[in-house]
């Protein structure tokens, strides 16, 4: 079986939305069928509310795979031309997110600058195989 690990590098996470749309569209999803949601740490106060105060704000995100995703586990290799790559991965325009065999190389350059490599609890209830690094 292939390598369907994901890892998310946070520092270059933006909350943008672009895996969760990737996916939503690349997988024909109904509107309210959502296989990746995106988490923002900040405030608690709503989405996209920074913690702190000013001039001293922040927030980062955090994608969550919920456990209906299949990782895009159709083969798309036959494509020509076409990343096999899940939809999430493969659109991310900030080079977030690394997927199979490159993985191991990724988290040993990310451990090198040291970041914390984990993975969430089980009660958070996401998909297994998706590893974070952050600061």
């Amino acid at each position: 079986m292939a390598d369907s690990r994901i890892l998310v590098d946070l520092q270059r996470c933006t909350g943008c939305w672009t895996c969760a749309m990737a996916c939503k569209v690349g997988n024909r999803l109904d509107d309210d069928d959502w296989r990746i949601t995106v988490r923002t740490l900040g405030s608690g106060e709503g989405i996209d509310r920074p913690a702190g105060e000013w001039p001293d704000l922040h927030e980062s995100w955090e994608p969550l795979w919920h456990k209906s995703c299949t990782k895009c586990s159709v083969d798309r290799t036959s494509t020509k031309g076409r990343s096999n790559a899940p939809y999430c991965v493969y659109n991310c325009p900030n080079s977030a997110l690394t997927w199979g065999a490159e993985v191991d190389a990724k988290m040993e350059e990310l451990r090198d600058r040291d970041f914390r490599i984990f993975q969430l609890p089980a009660f958070e209830g996401t998909r297994d195989e998706v590893i974070y690094a952050t600061k």
